[in-house]
C-alpha cells in the first residue's frame, strides 16, 4: 500500500538551450570549493529529459525537471512509516504502543527544527536552499496539508491500540467512568497534584502567561457569579507528574483528567464552565556565533537558556475547544489558524511510553540478549576476556545490538582505564547516557595517571546539558577536554587508545557509525571496527591532532574524514564505478544510510544510473533521490528499512571491477555531514569482516517484512504488498537468530593476517 497523500515535491529546474538539464552537482559543489570545501571533480552529471519524470508524479508541470524529492516531506514520510508500524497488529501490542510514543516525539523534533527553521526563512524571504525547491511559505503549506493528514491517521492508530489494550486488561479509562475512585483521586490530587499546580488567569491585570514548549495546559474558561463575567485561565500539567494514574492494576486515568475535576480547588467561588487540553511547540534550533565567543561552553549554556523562549511554531488543541477559546490561544502564544492543529482523543502520545513499561511479556517482543562475540568471550566466569589480544588476532568488526556493546567497545575502554601498560586514551564523545560506564571508566584513567582526551561535542542538539554535565566531571578528574572545531560539529566516533607492549608502542582504535551510548546501543544498530593496524592507528592520532591542536592535514592514510575529503571520495568512488560501467565491466553500489540529501551525490548516483551501474540504496529516514525515473534512475532502488531497531550504520560498497570494497563510518550524505562536521569513514580490509557486512546487507535487501521501496511514482510501498506473497525474512529477526548460532560454533584459532610491531612513527 503506496503512503497517502501523493509524491514529495519533484524540484524543478529551467531546460538549458539544448532541451536536457545539466545535474546540479557541479554548481553545488564548485561553490563550495571556493570556502575550503571540496569540490565536486566537475564531471558528474545528470541528464533529466523533459519527458523522464512518470506522469501524475509530480505536484506540477514543468518542460523538463531534475529529480529531487522535498527533504521535508521526505522526512515526513520517515515518520508515516514509523506510525505504520504502531497500526500493524502482526507488532506485539506494547511494541504498537511504543511506536506510537516515538512517532509523536518524532513530530516534536520535527516541528521544534525542521518546521521552526523554514518558518524563518519565510519570514526573511530566503531563497530555497536545495535545488528546485519551493518557497519556504509553499514548503510549509504542504507540510502542513500532509501533518494535518498524519493526524487523523495518528488517532485512528491510537483508537485500535487503545481498543486492544482493554481486550489485553490494560485499560485507559475516561475520569467521568470511574465514579467509585473519584474520592479516592481527589485525595490523590490534594495530597500530590494540588500542591504544583499555579493557576494563571488572563485579565488586563494579568498578562497572557508564558507557554513553555511540549508541555501540556489546561485552557479554562470561568465565570464569576457575582457579575456573571466569563475570564480565562491557564493551569499547566506540571512534567514531572506521571500522565498516567494508576487506579486499579492496569486500569489508568489521564492525570489532566483529575486535575479538571478539581479544578474548583483552584478557583474557589467561581463556576468553572469548560476546560480544554492544548500544548505549545517552540522553536528549538538555534544559530551560535562561534567566532565571537570567548567561552563556547558559556555560550552554549546561554542559549540553552534562549531556547525555553523560542517562537511558537504549532499550537495543539483538542477537538472540542470551541473557536473563541482557540483564538484566545492563537494570539497569545502568538500562531496563526494554519499552525493551529485539531487532536482527537489523547494529546501527546509521548506519555504512552508509560505502558510500554507495563510487566506484560506476554504484550511485549520475546527478550533478545546481545550476544558475546566469539573473539571476545572470557577464558573462564572469573576472568575477563583481553580485547587487546583479540585485536592483535586481527581486525574485529562488531554488530550492535547483536552483539554486545557491553563486551566490546564499552570492555575495550574499561580495560584500557585499568591496565596499567596503556599510557593514553583519546575519544569522542557526541552523545552518551546519562549514567555513561565508559566516561566513568575514562575519569577513572585519568585519575590513574593516564593521559585522556575527550573531545565531547557540546553542540549535539538536545543533549548540549548532558554534555556539558560530563565535560566538568572529566576536568574535574585531570582530563583533557576540548570542544572541537570552530564552525564544525565533530561527529566522528572514534577512540585511541597507546599501550606499551615490550619495547615498542601501539595504538589500538575503534572506529564505529554509532555513539558511545550503552543505552542507544540496546535499540539502534551500529557497526564498530576495532584494529591495531598501524596506519590506522597513525590516521586517527592525526585526526586528534586536528581536533585538538592547530593541525590543518586534509589527507590521511586510509581514513577518509569530513570536512576534508570525505566529498572528493564519495563523488570519486561513484564517477570510478561510472566508468567501470561505461567500460563494461561489473559496477556496482551499495549505500546505507540514514539520509540522502547531497544535491550534489544525487545527481552522481543518477549519472551512474545512466551509464548501466546498479545501484542499491537502504536508506532508512530522508531520501532526495528519485528512483525509477525513465533513462535517469531507472537502475536505482531505494529501501527503507523500520521496526524493532533503529537502523543506524552507515555502509559504503563498491563492486570495484570484481574486487569489491566495503567501508563504514560515521557520515551520512548530506551536505551538513560533507561540509560542516567531522566525519570519519573506515575501509573494512579483513576478508571476515567484509564477509560478515555482505551478509547482512544481503539480508536486508532480501527483506520482504520490514522493508518498504521508494517508487517511481514519488511514494513509499510495502514491499509485502508489492510482491503479493507472504513475507519471509524479517531483517531483525533473521540476523538475531544469525547472531545467536555465530556463538554456538567454536572459534576459529586466532589469527593475525596483518599484524604489526606497532608504532608511533607518523609515517607508519
Amino acid at each position: 500500500m503506496g503512503a497517502p497523500g501523493g509524491p514529495p515535491y519533484c524540484a524543478r529546474r529551467a531546460p538549458d538551450e539544448n532541451g536536457p538539464i545539466r545535474g546540479e552537482a557541479t554548481r553545488v559543489a564548485e561553490a563550495r570549493s571556493d570556502s575550503g570545501a571540496t569540490s565536486a571533480r566537475g564531471e558528474v552529471t545528470a541528464i533529466v529529459r523533459r519527458d523522464s519524470i512518470p506522469k501524475g508524479s509530480a505536484p506540477h508541470e514543468t518542460s523538463s525537471e531534475f529529480p529531487y524529492i522535498n527533504r521535508e516531506l521526505s522526512s515526513l514520510e520517515f515518520h508515516r512509516r514509523v506510525l505504520f508500524e504502531a497500526g500493524d497488529d502482526r507488532n506485539p501490542l506494547l511494541e504498537r504502543v511504543k511506536f506510537l510514543a516515538i512517532f509523536a516525539s518524532n513530530m516534536d523534533e520535527f516541528f521544534q527544527i525542521r518546521v521552526s527553521g523554514l518558518v524563518e526563512q519565510a519570514q526573511a524571504k530566503a531563497a530555497p536552499s536545495s535545488p528546485g525547491d519551493k518557497p519556504a511559505a509553499e514548503q510549509l503549506a504542504a507540510i502542513r496539508a500532509r501533518v494535518r493528514e498524519m493526524l487523523l491517521e495518528q488517532g485512528q492508530a491510537f483508537e485500535r491500540v487503545r481498543a486492544a489494550l482493554s481486550d489485553a486488561g490494560i485499560s485507559i479509562v475516561g475520569y467521568a467512568e470511574t465514579p467509585e475512585h473519584h474520592e479516592a483521586l481527589r485525595q490523590r490530587f490534594i495530597d500530590e497534584i494540588y500542591p504544583v499546580l499555579t493557576p494563571l488567569a488572563v485579565d488586563p491585570g494579568h498578562p497572557f502567561p508564558y507557554i513553555s514548549t511540549l508541555s501540556l495546559s489546561l485552557a479554562i474558561r470561568i465565570e464569576d457569579p457575582d457579575d456573571g463575567e466569563e475570564r480565562f485561565a491557564r493551569v499547566k500539567v506540571p512534567s514531572l507528574l506521571s500522565r498516567l494514574i494508576e487506579i486499579e492494576p492496569s486500569k489508568f486515568v489521564l492525570v489532566e483528567e483529575v486535575i479538571a475535576a478539581n479544578l474548583d480547588m483552584l478557583f474557589s467561588g467561581m463556576t468553572i464552565r469548560e476546560t480544554h487540553l492544548f500544548r505549545v511547540t517552540r522553536n528549538a534550533d538555534f544559530e551560535l556565533e562561534e567566532d565571537e565567543a570567548d567561552d563556547l561552553l558559556l555560550a552554549i549554556e546561554e542559549e540553552l537558556r534562549r531556547r525555553r523562549f523560542g517562537d511558537a511554531v504549532r499550537l495543539e488543541v483538542d477537538r472540542a475547544m470551541p473557536p473563541a477559546m482557540r483564538l484566545i490561544l492563537e494570539r497569545g502564544v502568538g500562531v496563526g489558524p494554519e499552525d493551529c492543529y485539531e487532536v482527537g482523543g489523547m494529546l501527546d502520545h509521548t506519555g504512552l511510553m508509560q505502558l510500554a513499561g507495563l510487566d506484560r511479556p506476554d504484550l511485549k517482543l520475546a527478550p533478545y540478549t546481545p550476544v558475546v562475540p566469539p573473539r571476545l568471550a572470557p577464558p573462564d566466569e572469573d576472568e575477563p576476556a583481553d580485547v587487546f589480544a583479540a585485536i592483535r588476532a586481527g581486525d574485529l568488526l562488531v554488530h550492535h545490538p547483536y552483539e554486545s556493546f557491553a563486551a566490546s567497545t564499552q570492555r575495550f575502554i574499561a580495560q584500557a582505564a585499568t591496565d596499567p601498560e596503556v599510557l593514553s586514551i583519546k575519544m569522542t564523545l557526541y552523545r552518551t547516557s546519562g549514567d555513561s560506564p565508559i566516561v566513568r571508566d575514562l575519569i577513572s584513567a585519568a585519575e590513574r595517571g593516564k593521559q585522556v582526551v575527550v573531545l565531547v561535542e557540546i553542540k549535539a542538539r538536545f543533549d548540549e546539558q548532558a554534555n556539558i554535565e560530563w565535560a566538568r566531571k572529566l576536568e574535574q578528574a585531570g582530563a583533557h577536554v576540548v570542544y572541537g572545531l570552530v564552525g564544525l560539529k565533530t561527529h566522528s566516533k572514534t577512540s585511541l587508545v597507546v599501550r606499551r607492549e615490550g619495547s615498542a608502542l601501539r595504538r589500538y582504535v575503534h572506529i564505529g557509525t554509532g555513539n558511545y551510548n550503552p543505552g542507544t546501543a540496546r535499540l539502534y544498530t551500529d557497526l564498530g571496527l576495532l584494529s591495531c593496524r598501524p596506519e590506522l592507528g597513525a590516521d586517527v592520532s592525526d585526526l586528534f591532532n586536528v581536533l585538538t591542536g592547530l593541525s590543518r592535514q586534509r589527507d590521511f592514510r586510509r581514513l577518509i574524514v569530513a570536512p576534508m575529503n570525505l566529498r572528493n571520495w564519495i563523488l570519486s568512488m561513484i564517477e570510478r564505478e561510472t566508468n567501470h560501467a561505461r567500460a563494461g565491466k561489473p559496477a556496482r553500489i551499495i549505500l546505507k544510510l540514514n539520509s540522502l540529501v547531497d544535491p550534489a551525490c544525487v545527481a552522481a548516483l543518477y549519472a551512474a544510473s545512466q551509464a548501466g551501474v546498479q545501484v542499491d540504496l537502504l536508506i532508512r529516514g530522508i531520501c532526495s533521490l528519485w528512483p525509477g525515473v525513465p533513462r535517469v534512475s531507472e537502475g536505482i532502488q531505494v529501501r527503507s528499512i523500520v521496526g524493532q531497531y533503529l537502523e543506524h550504520s552507515r555502509i559504503f560498497s563498491f563492486a570495484n571491477d570484481g574486487r569489491p570494497e566495503w567501508y563504514i563510518g560515521s557520515a551520512d550524505l548530506m551536505e551538513r555531514n560533507l561540509d560542516r562536521r567531522v566525519e570519519a569513514i573506515v575501509p573494512v580490509e579483513d576478508l571476515e569482516a567484509q564477509a560478515k557486512i555482505r551478509s547482512l546487507v544481503e539480508v536486508m535487501l532480501s527483506d520482504d517484512r520490514r522493508s518498504w521501496q521508494l517508487g517511481a511514482d514519488g511514494a513509499y510501498h510495502r514491499t509485502e504488498e508489492l510482491t503479493g506473497v507472504p513475507s519471509t525474512i524479517d531483517t531483525f529477526e533473521t540476523l538475531q537468530a544469525r547472531s545467536i548460532a555465530s556463538v554456538a560454533v567454536e572459534a576459529v584459532a586466532p589469527r593475525r593476517p596483518h599484524a604489526g610491531a606497532g608504532s608511533l612513527d607518523p609515517r607508519a
